[in-house]
């Protein structure tokens, strides 16, 4: 198996490239890098033989399609969303059936970041995922789209607790990375760099689609706020979760649900001084004028507090997950809710988040390319892992000693 990672020198590419190195199955693991200087991985024993580095920019289409026809599977780990919409693209013409772990859905791209990408002629967001999405099915290729923590274990957790009743009344995601307990008080807003903080900012400033009495309404980013004591899986701990933007193919995928969410679980106090640095408007992304040059609040926030919230030797993170859907089955009430509570790899220096988002990617695109799921086209986690095939992934999340577990509830 030749597996080619699109940002493997990333946070999450490295974690997916370890965790596919230590398989006799994988005999290749490609990554392509933009920069011409030596790929160095954070994580401990890595088969460098088996490690091929690529330097290569992926917007230019050609040389990517050229190179992905090499792999047996890709995946995709780019933050940058109008790289990664390149990549998607050039996967598809080459005929890679790939994983991508982006926070979007790319069969309907978030029309609020419209301006990252370079949509073909006079398309709208809507059109172009599903014309990326017929190209794929022409082209008889699977994008296994958003399988990482959230989106990714959210959405295969909720997507079997649906499956198993006779009726899904509604489904809610409280996911979210924060500091270790010990460590959450040397940092501002009890808050550590997890993920690319660009991203969090914007996913706490955009307008959200939830589902609310059977239709799609759009919200404020970090509302519907809930308190919540997390005392599964051995743990005691208070916690606060907001409404964000996580698992977005939900909103296409599940529209009969009558309530859907999803929330990012932080620290007590965290989202109170976030909403303090939105009156200051630090958020906002209209540029100001200062001393001769125009900036917007958000890129000055970011790159003021980024160094500040990156963390320090020896602090590790923590993922937390609590999912919950409700329905009837066999004409009872039914609820089933899926717990998580994950912590670093200090051995091998791989963070929690890494381990919840990278493994996924890697145990996805093993799966893939194997043919363990045969759909086509831009398929959402929550339709593509299920039946053996869950249980086979959640077996395979065991080996690498991710636990969740799973209460029902029924009368």
């Amino acid at each position: 198996m030749r597996v080619l990672i699109v940002g493997g020198s990333g946070r999450m590419g490295t974690v997916i490239a370890w965790d596919l190195l230590r398989d006799n199955e994988v005999e290749v693991v490609g990554i392509v890098d933009r920069q011409s200087s030596i790929l160095q991985m954070p994580q401990k024993g890595i088969n460098s033989n088996k490690l091929i580095v690529h330097v290569l920019d992926v917007t230019d289409m050609e040389k990517t399609r050229r190179l992905m026809r090499e792999y047996d599977v890709g995946v995709i780990s780019l933050a940058d969303r109008k790289a990664n919409y390149r990549a998607v693209e050039a996967a598809i013409d080459a005929r890679l059936n790939t994983v991508d772990i982006l926070e979007d859905y790319h069969r309907k791209p978030d029309p609020s970041g419209a301006e990252a990408l370079e949509v073909p002629g006079q398309m709208t967001p809507d059109e172009y995922g599903e014309w990326l999405h017929k190209r794929a099915m022409e082209n008889d290729v699977l994008l296994l789209d958003g399988l990482g923590f959230a989106p990714g274990l959210s959405n295969i957790t909720l997507g079997d607790g649906i499956r198993r009743m006779d009726k899904a009344e509604s489904a809610i995601a409280r996911v979210g990375g924060i500091p270790a307990r010990e460590a959450r008080g040397k940092y501002p807003l009890n808050y550590m760099i997890t993920w690319a903080f660009d991203h969090v900012l914007r996913e706490y400033t955009a307008q959200v689609e939830v589902i609310k009495n059977g239709k799609v309404q759009q919200v404020p980013a970090l509302s519907d706020r809930e308190s919540f004591r997390f005392t599964e899986l051995g743990r005691d701990e208070e916690l606060e979760c907001a409404v964000t933007r996580g698992i977005p193919s939900f909103i296409f995928t599940r529209r009969q649900l009558s309530g859907f969410a999803e929330k990012t679980i932080r620290w007590p106090g965290h989202y109170e001084g976030i909403d303090r640095l939105k009156e200051c408007g630090m958020l906002d992304l209209t540029p100001v004028e200062f001393e001769g040059m125009r900036i917007a609040p958000r890129d000055f926030l970011s790159s003021v507090m980024s160094p500040k919230l990156a963390p320090s030797e020896g602090d590790t993170d923590v993922c937390i997950m609590w999912n919950t859907v409700i329905g009837t089955e066999n004409g009872k009430k039914m609820r089933i809710d899926y717990y998580m509570w994950e912590e670093a790899d200090k051995e091998n220096g791989i963070s929690a988040m890494g381990r919840v988002t990278g493994f996924p990617a890697a145990i996805g695109a093993r799966f893939v390319a194997r043919g363990d799921i045969r759909k086509k086209g831009i398929v959402a986690p929550e339709d593509a892992i299920e039946g053996e095939v869950y249980r086979g992934f959640l077996d395979e999340l065991r080996k690498r000693n991710i636990t969740i577990r799973e209460v029902p509830e029924s009368g």
